[in-house]
């Protein structure tokens, strides 16, 4: 079995070829059009007739379109992530960085972790990545704007800044008075950069309530048993379902854990014998069970009950925020693959 790593860029992919062994045995360069990809695959099944895994670093969206175009054409994918290549990178004896170098330790990580999970796209997964993405863009950029306004606001009247809460200018209940304060100022240059502002930060507002709106509907019909999870709201049900995939392509729940980055790592020396928090993995989805876990905590409720308990034997806060945010993943996972939540495994079309 040739194992076929990609370090994906968005001009150019390069690829490197290794046996069971670990040995080079080729290195190309590809361009990333679908007819670049078609060609590559082509090129790979002629070379390569007797069976051939691909191994792609996990950059979102610079690898996305790689990923479905090898899975349209039924070739088996995984996904590496890039803390992972980072390390098979140090490991070996060329030094350096390049794009060579770079595919050549994304087919060892592979190689060397046979638990990696398989690249699989759905339509549910897919959309649901889109609009988290873009609604998460849109809450940025207003942050960014509002930051802006803060300063001017301040420049102009430091009253008028400091009645505004941190992190609450975007709500009606303060932009709106805000908005006829200014309008009741002379119009100086800088008062209609401050009304201009509040009319982007309304704006931005508007639309990321209809995005809410939209992924709240979609979560609601397609893994509405994410939402009985306590802590779980359908902003981070969308996330776990965008980031996970098809549940199935997990041999089990301690791989998905493993992918999450909550599984425990030893950190045992000596007469100490103790795990600790892992740092690896799909930093998205662990944030988002990083927020029920946090959120079960705070309320009352079997999760806070259990956590209390870890405490009392002896664990750390963050050996018992891990210990908890392991027994979510678990959780996370059966849910994932009960029937009703079969939405999830609809196979995204390839896009020509």
């Amino acid at each position: 079995m040739v194992v076929l790593g990609v370090d994906v860029h968005k001009d150019s992919h390069h690829v490197v070829g290794i046996d069971e062994a670990g040995r080079q045995l080729m290195s190309w360069s590809s361009g990333t059009r679908t007819r670049d990809c078609e060609a590559l695959i082509a090129r790979a099944r002629a070379a390569f007739p007797d069976g051939r895994v691909w191994a792609v670093e996990d950059c979102r969206h610079v690898s996305g379109r790689l990923e479905r175009a090898l899975l349209g054409a039924g070739e088996r994918c995984y996904r590496v992530p890039p803390k992972l290549m980072a390390g098979a990178r140090r490991a070996a004896r060329t030094r350096g960085k390049s794009d060579p170098i770079d595919a050549l330790a994304i087919a060892r990580a592979a190689l060397a972790n046979p638990g990696l999970p398989v690249a699989e796209h759905t339509h549910l997964s897919h959309d649901l990545k889109l609009l988290v993405d873009h609604r998460e863009d849109l809450v940025g950029t207003r942050t960014r704007i509002e930051n802006r306004l803060r300063w001017h606001l301040h420049d102009l009247d430091p009253d008028i800044e400091s009645t505004i809460p941190a992190k609450a200018l975007h709500a009606p209940k303060f932009l709106e008075p805000l908005r006829r304060r200014l309008g009741r100022l002379p119009q100086t240059t800088q008062v209609r950069i401050c009304r201009d502002l509040v009319n982007d930060i309304a704006d931005l507002t508007r639309r990321e309530k209809a995005l809410e709106r939209e992924i709240t509907t979609i979560v609601g019909e397609q893994a509405p048993d994410l939402l009985q999870i306590p802590g779980c709201g359908a902003l981070t049900a969308a996330k776990i379902v965008a980031e996970t995939g098809n549940p199935v392509r997990f041999r089990h729940e301690a791989c998905f854990a493993m992918h999450a980055g909550v599984a425990p790592i030893p950190a045992s020396s000596g007469r100490t014998n103790r795990h600790r928090l892992a740092r690896g993995g799909n930093r998205q989805l662990n944030a988002a069970l990083h927020r029920i876990a946090v959120t079960q905590i705070r309320l009352q409720g079997p999760g806070r009950a259990y956590y209390q308990h870890r405490r009392e034997q002896g664990d750390t806060t963050m050996d018992a925020l891990r210990v908890l945010k392991r027994k979510i993943a678990r959780r996370v996972f059966k849910t994932l693959t009960t029937p009703s939540t079969s939405m999830i495994a609809t196979p995204l079309a390839i896009a020509a």
